[in-house]
Order: C-alpha cells, then sequence, then structure tokens
C-alpha cells in the first residue's frame, strides 16, 4: 500500500476493481482546510481519463503489471489468438485491448502485451512493420500522395509511384508511411 502523497506519474493503481495508470498528480494547498492530492487516472481497460482527488494521507493500491512478449497468430471471432513466446501458452486478445492497432496485425508479428493477473491491459506493436500494398486509388490531378490498403486492412496515404504489391515500411504510432523496402 501506498498514500496518496507518494503518488507519482506512471504509477498503475487498483481502485474499485479498476485498473489505472497515473498520469499526472499535483499537490493542492488551500488557505483554509487541509491540502489534497488531485489526480488524472487513465483507465488501461477502456482508456478513460478521469480526475480523482484523494486525501494526502489515504492509501491507494498500487499495482505492477507484467511485460510479456505475444506473437500474434490469427483472429478468432472478436478476439485475437497469440502465443506467449515465454511459457508456449495460447492467449486470447480482446478486441477492444487492441481497437485501431488490430489494422496492423498479421501472422507473426510480436506484440508486447501488459498482464495484471491473467487479464491484459495494453498492448503495444512494434513502432516501423514491413507491409505489402494490396490496392491504392487512382492518383487525382494535383496530389502527391494516394490512398493504399495494405494486405492487414490498413488504409493509409501513400506516395504517387507506389503501387500494388509493393512492400513498404509503416510507423504504426501515427499511421504513416516511412519508405519503400
Amino acid at each position: 500500500m501506498t498514500t496518496a502523497n507518494q503518488m507519482t506519474p506512471g504509477m498503475t493503481l487498483s481502485l474499485d476493481g479498476k485498473i489505472y495508470r497515473v498520469e499526472s498528480c499535483v499537490k493542492v494547498t488551500v488557505a483554509k482546510g487541509t491540502p489534497f492530492i488531485k489526480t488524472k487516472l487513465r483507465n488501461l481497460l477502456d482508456d478513460e481519463l478521469i480526475e480523482k482527488s484523494f486525501k494526502m494521507d489515504q492509501t491507494v493500491q498500487e499495482v505492477s503489471l507484467i511485460e510479456r512478449t505475444l506473437e500474434f497468430l490469427y483472429p478468432e471471432g472478436k478476439e485475437y489468438l497469440c502465443l506467449d513466446i515465454g511459457n508456449l501458452e495460447q492467449v486470447c486478445v480482446p478486441s477492444h485491448v487492441l481497437s485501431d492497432r488490430v489494422h496492423y496485425l498479421k501472422e507473426g508479428i510480436q506484440l508486447k502485451a501488459m498482464f495484471y493477473g491473467d487479464a491484459i491491459f495494453g498492448v503495444e506493436l512494434p513502432q516501423f512493420l514491413e507491409i505489402m500494398v494490396v490496392k491504392t486509388d487512382p492518383a487525382t490531378p494535383g496530389a502527391n500522395q494516394k490512398k493504399a490498403v495494405l494486405e492487414t486492412g490498413a488504409k493509409i496515404l501513400v506516395p504517387l509511384f507506389i503501387e500494388s504489391g509493393d512492400v513498404i515500411k509503416v510507423d504504426t504510432q501515427t499511421n504513416e508511411y516511412i519508405q519503400r523496402v
């Protein structure tokens, strides 16, 4: 257990049965009354940001998330089946944990997953991936980019010289074309 005045940004807490990451915390001192800690907390399950105030000596439960490496295998219903590289067990990742990152999944990609017990609270893709272009829109006059659909289903803007069948490097965090491979 930790007291509220020991909280720091990046810390992971368990409150009311939910897991939160501390985004910010500030000590507020008022002229009359007792000081308190004002925080912004991000729910790791649904990405909701909330504000919550704590008394200075209020205890909070700090939790440790465990990072494990997963290898994506294939989609299974509304979940995504992965192989835990550490213990070779199959793990189902819910679609809400992946959110829009699902558009970059292809067989064999390794992911970093954050676990608390058996529950997955976050997944990180590699920042750069090499993915094949399966379709491009025709170029519009005067434009210097066109839309492309990748083998994973992601849609991004690419330079005019990129064609179907090309393999390109993509930044998965910004959804941007980097270079042709």
